[in-house]
């Protein structure tokens, strides 16, 4: 059970009883906070989102009624559970109907207690479980949610589409900004473990010494500043989808621990000797060239075998630039909705996106798109000037320096044509349309000009 769902707050005017009680909290894991009287409750309750609250209803002043009014009032998720006396089952039955959980009668045994409190924090779970599900699954990540109509990514669908519906480990390659994760949840969402949550974790953001707690969790008392028992991702995400980004950032021993959890589903936690079974999908990703860092000696051979037995490459943007006007237009309607009057892009500066490289990928045009939208203020349409300038200073000319041929080959022909019908349009566009002029910029006769426009 998380600590976060432990913190107790007992309200008993009987000093031996609720010291009594909270002893027993205590030797079971909770942290129990104690108020002696309403008013004390009330001014705890303002200082701290506590769990539970537990109140006898006869109390002196403010009565456990009120406390439990109050402390729903402020915090609409807390667990309410009344402690009645002889003659006052009705008012727990009314505190109950205006949202306490339970009620115990006294005199009662702590077990009975316990078993409130237990189904109480189990209710609370899986409620909060089902929402958080519920919110995953209406953000649709669906294949047709990566963008693109490039052959690459075309290729990237089918694949995706076939192993979405196995169990096998996936490795995703691609350079920062690529969409790694945007790949590794679509995965999910396509798959049976749809239903069960998909826990991502970055390995290079979280330092060394707290990555391995961070992934198989730890007991109170572990290290310095365990204070109590604390689930891992995997945890997190059994029955789900596991996505480790930058998972070449991993030290040589939490690289072991990897291993074993894929070959044998187990692990124990941080300072613990019990092993807990795991039934998880592991989705790993890397902007590393892991084949070189096993050469290297800096990854484990077995390790990289477990995680590549599904390989998926995400190519860069500069080598499917045909899906950038596509990617433009998804992201000034992401901006739209937000209320930005901008809806189109001009020629030139789409042009100018198209040439340049995009050392960040994806992510870096989102950004880039995000700022051209707001310096385009209300007019309603993308200028070259409004992109960030290393983006504007970009050589528009339709032939870039870095041309990276796709493994799939180039139409020699169709690029031919393009290139030159850029040429035409930006000659045209700078003698302001003068056929003449524009066939001096391009060494041309003016009637080999023109023939080229009718045949263009």
């Amino acid at each position: 059970m998380p600590d976060s769902m432990k913190h107790v707050l007992l309200v008993e005017d009987e000093a031996p009883l609720r010291e009594a009680l909270a002893e027993q909290l205590v030797d079971r894991g909770y942290a129990v906070e104690q108020a002696e009287s309403g008013e004390h409750a009330l001014a705890k309750l303002a200082d701290f989102a506590f769990d539970v609250i537990i109140t006898d209803l006869r109390l002196p002043g403010i009565d456990g009624s009120a406390v439990v009014d109050a402390a729903l009032d402020r915090y609409p998720d807390i667990i309410a559970i009344v402690v009645t006396g002889y003659g006052t089952v009705k008012d727990a039955v009314e505190a109950i109907k205006r949202g306490a959980w339970d009620f115990v009668s006294k005199p009662f045994q702590i077990d009975e207690l316990l078993h409130a409190l237990s189904a109480a924090l189990e209710q609370r779970r899986l409620k909060s479980e089902n929402a958080y599900l519920r919110a995953q699954l209406d953000e649709r990540h669906r294949f047709e949610g990566l963008i693109g109509k490039s052959p690459a990514m075309k290729r990237l669908f089918q694949l995706l589409e076939t192993v979405a519906a196995t169990n096998s480990t996936i490795l995703i390659d691609g350079e920062t900004g690529t969409g790694k994760e945007v790949v590794a949840r679509a995965i999910h969402h396509n798959s049976p473990r749809k239903v069960h949550r998909f826990v991502a974790l970055n390995c290079s953001a979280i330092p060394e010494t707290l990555l391995e707690a961070e992934i198989f969790g730890h007991v109170r008392g572990a290290f310095t500043g365990a204070i109590g028992n604390r689930e891992g991702r995997l945890e997190q995400a059994h029955r789900g989808t596991l996505f480790l980004d930058e998972v070449g950032t991993m030290s040589p021993a939490l690289q072991m621990k990897l291993l074993r959890v894929l070959q044998e589903r187990e692990f124990e936690r941080v300072g613990d000797s019990k092993t807990i079974k795991v039934d998880v999908r592991v989705i790993a990703a890397t902007n590393s060239d892991l084949l070189k860092m096993v050469g290297e000696g800096q990854f484990r051979e077995d390790l990289y075998y477990r995680l590549n037995v599904i390989p998926v490459h995400l190519p860069p943007l500069r080598e499917r630039r045909d899906d950038i006007p596509l990617l433009v237009q998804h992201f000034l309607e992401k901006f739209r909705s937000g209320g930005a009057a901008v809806v189109t892009v001009s020629q030139e500066a789409m042009r100018q996106l198209m040439s340049y490289n995009w050392p960040g990928n994806v992510r870096q045009l989102e950004n880039a798109t995000e700022r051209a939208v707001a310096f385009g203020g209300s007019r309603g349409q993308i200028e070259a000037a409004d992109l960030p300038p290393e983006v504007a200073g970009a050589q528009a000319n339709g032939v870039n320096a870095s041309f990276a041929l796709p493994d799939e080959g180039v139409d020699l022909d169709a690029l031919v044509t393009t290139i030159e019908r850029e040429l035409i349009q930006r000659s045209l566009e700078r003698t302001g349309g003068n056929k003449g002029q524009a066939a001096k910029l391009l060494n041309l006769k003016r009637t080999t000009l023109v023939e080229k426009l009718k045949r263009l």
